[in-house]
């Protein structure tokens, strides 16, 4: 009888809940069983707020301070791992119980209780908490929790004492939830032995800190009975037997575990907040403790500063340091209207009518022809609440913040409120019905519906955070915002509701505070407006100065007329006016027909040195994919980078894609496999860490952490720089070839803290003939992830669909001998060859030639007849110059004679046949060469000689 029902040192309950180890460790279970009195035929169940008496086998209401749920059990309080829970860690597949010495990195890895809830580890290592319940009939088991950041992986499933997973924990991945809110999850269970795995793993990289999993309120249905009550928590109180659950004591007012009834703080000296298991004496009111508000204005154009104790007032005003609340009454001019609200003599601001405008301080006016009204929000001054907006506080252990009013008007600005403790969050909600298009930009593709623009600044002591979140009719999400900064965000889709919501990190900081000057919301359904814009004019639309403009059209501003925008231009999504809206595309792309984004066809043209190179990249158009790594955590976890690159799209369509927790992150098995988009995302390039299957004891590899690379196409170019991004030389090796690399470039538009810019990518496509096909891609071996500083990546694709065309310029003709009077001429490539597909090699050329021997015979009969001639010429002036020296001679011998005396004539004529030897050549003696020469120019010239006859006269005639 003593072990009938319960292990006499487990929890109140009929299951068996020791610790127990993980499954590849157990080798035997301890299984209880028990016998039902004699003339029992059923199993007892016992109605909520009762217990089995064992003694009397009766069902029993318990007790006051205490209460049960009958055919269930609950773990609401975790001051401490409530008996039957234990914790095991897991590091790198070595398993480690409670009491072993664990690996230095996982030593004070576990889940840890913090009072309302318990706190999973924020480290690499895996931890799970288990509980092992029995159970007579089948039943569930429903928890609480919040599960924010994707850097942990969170799962839970069911094992049956056999450490075999049960059909129950198919899905076993829990989702995540929004900031500050409670998710719930519940899984049936079958009858007999359940053991509960809670696990995470915390995926480090860098020095980000994750955020811990919270879990709360497990609720464990189907056990056959409870054989005594649970105390009330403290905090709480059971005034009366059966009940089912205990009520939560008042604020002032505290209890102990097992509480029947609360007791009351001293009156104007303690406080305590709701649901609180003690008292804490109220601190002197500082500056802190109050908040000042404006009063609608009054006819006069005045508004009274009001100051007001925050809600509740803890603190004490008659210490000695405290200080009084400052006198109310004080009359201020009023601030003007917010743009697009005008004021009409009343004590509130209007909004302007459909079609007119106004500045916040001027009455509305119509807009001229030609123009229509910019709707939206702006609000800028915070005199008074606007109506589109509300203020809230919520609490993460309570789920509410015991009237305190969240965000404050005062001025030119709207301000966080104190927080009570740190589980409080401050929400401002900002309701806007929808976002519509002017008519200008109806049917472009893919334009910007809207955009939300806010200014802030926080004034924090320590840690504290703004998160923006969108809610819509799609999706949810959360940006967290920690600095001073202006933030866009766009907007696609119909928006319902906006909240600004402001976390304080630590208690003793709940008075740091966040404040927001100006939020403006653009193409509002239901705005107003501060301005006109000029539209597209027409008569298509009866009683409308406007018509809407066909896609890719900007407004001309002259004329107001629709115009289309160039080729090779898009259409800008934030503004349509004048032809400056047409932004040209990059290098190497064109736009789409409709002007609304930039692609690449994967052809690419460039001119080098008088040669043209054509590419052809359309094979490598398909996702490449790249897995690089391992890499490994502080603690040691293996993960890798994944890689999905889109080189070109599909006309502006982003073909990569990347997702999140899945067990096969293929993109061909991805998009085949599934139905379910909703993980996925799609962009040129994308990045997932994968997680293999042999880490961490994981059954199948994991997909996380997938974002968006680059989602704009920027142009092809050869050069290493375009629009800031630069690719540094020395980022890969240099390429073995003349042939230029060439460059795709993308950028994300999505900006983070960390990029202020965006994230930039780059694609350096390189040809390399003995890589075929798809090729090889890489990463700088100085970036071993792609990038060096998480901004802008770096990718090397080197295959020989890289290669330019062929051309004409890549072979050359090799002449064979001339045969039988023909002679072949052939056609090989450059070696190396750097070049694929454009055109082929021309066919062999076969052409008539003349043989060697008839050459050989011209060749001797041309040099006989030279050899003749010039043996003629040689006796023809070998007989000139013997004549010409005997007349040299002679004419020499006769001067020599007589100095001054010319020699006597020996006849006074010449015979006949004979020269005139008494002729006179005045030359110098010249060689053989001059000789030659002279003589051969002799006839060619007018040659006169100057000859001095003898005479027979006496000399002194």
């Amino acid at each position: 009888a003593a072990w009938a029902g319960d292990l006499p040192s487990s929890s109140s309950s009929s299951s068996s809940s020791r610790p127990l180890p993980p499954c590849q460790e157990v080798s035997s279970t301890w299984s209880l069983t028990w016998s039902l009195p004699r003339g029992r035929g059923r199993a007892f169940s016992c109605a909520s707020g009762e217990y089995l008496e064992m003694k009397n086998q009766v069902c029993s209401k318990c007790a006051e301070g205490t209460y049960s749920l009958g055919s269930g059990i609950k773990f609401d309080e975790w001051d401490e791992l409530p008996a039957g829970f234990s914790n095991v860690a897991t590091f790198m597949d070595t398993v480690v119980g409670p009491s072993d010495n664990r690996p230095d990195g996982c030593n004070n890895s576990s889940w840890i209780p913090r009072g309302n809830y318990i706190e999973s580890n924020r480290d690499d290592c895996t931890v799970s908490l288990i509980y092992a319940v029995h159970l007579k009939k089948s039943g569930y088991v429903f928890f609480e929790y919040q599960y924010v950041d994707n850097n942990i992986f969170f799962e839970f499933f069911i094992q049956n004492d056999q450490c075999q997973e049960m059909d129950t924990t198919t899905d076993k991945w829990v989702k995540l939830t929004d900031n500050g809110e409670w998710g719930s999850h519940s899984v049936m269970l079958k009858s007999g032995t359940n053991i509960l795995y809670w696990r995470t793993t915390g995926i480090l990289m860098g020095s980000k800190a994750v955020k811990p999993v919270l879990v709360k309120n497990i609720t464990i249905e189907g056990v056959a009975y409870t054989s005594e009550c649970f105390p009330c928590k403290p905090g709480t109180f059971s005034n009366r037997p059966g009940s089912f659950n205990c009520q939560v004591c008042p604020r002032n007012t505290y209890s102990e575990k097992g509480a029947k009834e609360c007791i009351r703080c001293k009156e104007d000296a303690q406080f305590s907040e709701e649901g609180s298991s003690e008292c804490t004496e109220r601190p002197p009111c500082t500056t802190k403790d109050y908040f000042q508000i404006h009063t609608p204005c009054d006819e006069d154009g005045k508004t009274q500063i009001m100051y007001k104790w925050i809600e509740p007032k803890i603190c004490r005003e008659d210490l000695t340091d405290a200080i009084r609340l400052p006198p109310s009454g004080e009359k201020k001019d009023c601030p003007p209207c917010n743009p697009g609200f005008y004021n009409n003599g009343s004590s509130t601001c209007q909004p302007c009518p459909p079609g007119t405008f106004s500045d916040g301080t001027k009455e509305c006016r119509p807009c001229p022809a030609g123009t229509e009204p910019a709707l939206g929000f702006e609000y800028k001054w915070w005199n008074v609440l606007p109506g589109n907006m509300k203020t809230s506080c919520f609490n993460v252990g309570n789920s509410k913040c015991d009237g305190m009013n969240g965000w404050e008007v005062a001025g030119d600005h709207i301000q966080s409120g104190a927080g009570g403790s740190d589980n409080d969050y401050l929400i401002l909600n900002l309701h806007i019905p929808g976002f519509k298009p002017p008519t200008s930009m109806t049917g472009a593709t893919g334009s910007e519906l809207g955009r939300i623009t806010f200014v802030f600044e926080t004034l924090c002591s320590a840690d504290c955070v703004l998160y923006f979140m969108v809610v819509k009719n799609i999706y949810s999400s959360w940006g967290e915002i920690s600095e001073e900064a202006q933030v866009t965000d766009k907007v696609q889709g119909i928006l319902t509701c906006r909240k600004f919501l402001c976390k304080n990190m630590h208690q003793r900081f709940i008075n740091d505070m966040v404040k927001i000057y100006s939020i403006i919301a653009t193409n509002a359904v239901d705005g107003v407006a501060s301005s006109c814009r000029a539209c597209a004019l027409g008569s298509e639309q009866s009683g409308s100065s406007c018509v809407p403009c066909p896609p890719g059209h900007y407004i001309e501003k002259e004329t107001n007329q629709c115009k289309e925008c160039p080729p090779d231009t898009y259409l800008s999504i934030h503004q349509v006016y004048g032809k400056e809206a047409c932004i040209p595309c990059g290098p190497g792309s064109k736009s789409t027909q409709d002007h609304s984004v930039c692609y690449s066809d994967c052809f690419f043209y460039h001119e080098k040195e008088n040669q043209s190179l054509h590419y052809d990249f359309s094979n490598l158009s398909s996702v490449g994919s790249l897995m690089n790594g391992p890499s490994f955590t502080s603690k040691g976890t293996k993960y890798f980078h994944f890689f999905n690159i889109s080189l070109c799209g599909h006309e502006g369509k982003k073909m990569a894609l990347c997702t999140n927790n899945i067990s096969d992150f293929t993109v061909k098995e991805m998009v085949a496999g599934s139905d379910d988009y909703t993980n996925l995302v799609g962009a040129f390039v994308c990045q997932s860490t994968i997680i293999p299957s042999e880490s961490k004891g994981f059954r199948a590899a994991l997909s996380s952490q997938s974002i968006i690379l680059a989602d704009t196409f920027l142009g092809v170019t050869v050069e290493t720089t375009l629009q800031n991004i630069n690719i540094k030389e020395d980022m890969f090796p240099v390429s073995p070839s003349q042939i230029p690399d060439v460059h795709f470039f993308y950028k994300s538009s999505t900006t983070t803290t960390s990029c202020i810019n965006g994230r930039s990518t780059a694609v350096k496509m390189r040809c390399n003939p003995t890589k075929p096909g798809a090729g090889v891609i890489s990463v700088p071996s100085k970036c071993p992830a792609g990038t060096c500083d998480g901004c802008a990546f770096y990718f090397l694709w080197e295959s020989a669909e890289a290669c330019p065309l062929c051309t004409e310029h890549d072979f050359h003709e090799i002449e064979g001998a001339c045969k039988r009077g023909f002679q072949e001429t052939l056609y090989v490539w450059n070696e190396p060859k750097w070049c694929i597909k454009g055109i082929s090699l021309p066919e062999k050329k076969l052409s008539t030639c003349e043989t060697v021997d008839f050459w050989l015979k011209v060749g001797a009969g041309v040099g006989a007849f030279t050899a003749v001639l010039l043996v003629a010429l040689t006796c023809y002036f070998w007989k000139k110059n013997q004549k010409l020296e005997y007349k040299y001679s002679k004419l020499v011998m006769t001067t020599n004679s007589k100095e001054c005396e010319l020699p006597a004539a020996d006849s006074c004529a010449i015979m006949e046949g004979e020269d005139n030897e008494e002729e006179v050549v005045y030359s110098n003696k010249q060689s053989l060469l001059g000789k030659l020469k002279s003589l051969a120019t002799k006839e060619k010239e007018d040659h006169f000689e100057s000859v001095q006859l003898k005479s027979s006269r006496s000399p002194n005639i």
